[in-house]
């Protein structure tokens, strides 16, 4: 039940594609984010514009805001420049709190790599502006050329937002500025977090966030 870069569909972004007139922020239906980063996503959405590159943006958590208590998640590590634009996205799938910090394993946990709490991770808030729904639909039909004829793909195949990103970032076409926020990203990736989620939404209303 562990959720990471695959959650975010192109597929649903496309969908959208006659609806879209102006830059747009996506998000996992199913999560909460925090105030600060929808301020943090319009104030890029609403100052920049593309040039030479298309300008995008994506909202990132500290790794110690993501974690659950209940067992291991997916998250992508996110790797900047000097100017704070994203290189890369490490999706690790196996990421948990482990003896007193957060580590990751790549070997069913036999062996463990430790982490810094604060490190950056991608937890699928992109800003786009309106020409990507263009680039959506020239990389459509290349994504279903490739799976055409298996019909196993066919029904299922999955048209991943984060990954054709990473496709854009590799040919030098975009450029996606990372937002750091502060704020505790909530999601149900387990049965046993639903209370947690719960009581941690009750307490923001009561403070009156």
């Amino acid at each position: 039940m562990s959720r990471g870069l695959g959650d975010v569909y192109k597929r649903q972004v496309y969908s959208c594609m006659d609806e879209i007139d102006g830059p747009f922020a996506v998000i996992n239906a199913d999560d909460y984010y925090g105030v600060e980063a929808f301020k943090l996503i319009y104030d890029y959405l609403s100052t920049h514009a593309d040039d030479d590159k298309y300008r995008y943006t994506m909202v990132g958590y500290h790794l110690a805001n993501t974690v659950t208590d209940n067992g291991y998640v997916s998250r992508g590590v996110c790797e900047t420049n000097e100017n704070g634009e994203l290189i890369s996205v490490t999706e690790r799938t196996r990421i948990e709190k482990y003896n007193g910090g957060v580590a990751y394993t790549e070997d069913d946990g036999n062996t463990w790599v430790q982490v810094p709490d604060d490190i950056t991770v991608s937890m699928n808030m992109w800003g786009l502006t309106p020409e990507f729904v263009g680039l959506l639909e020239e990389g459509f039909v290349e994504f279903f050329e490739n799976i055409k004829g298996d019909e196993a793909k066919e029904l299922k195949g999955e048209y991943l937002l984060p990954i054709y990103i990473d496709e854009l970032l590799k040919k030098g076409k975009v450029s996606v500025k990372l937002l750091e926020t502060q704020d505790k990203w909530f999601g149900v990736t387990y049965p046993e977090d639903k209370q947690i989620v719960q009581d941690s939404i009750n307490e923001l209303i009561e403070q009156g966030i």
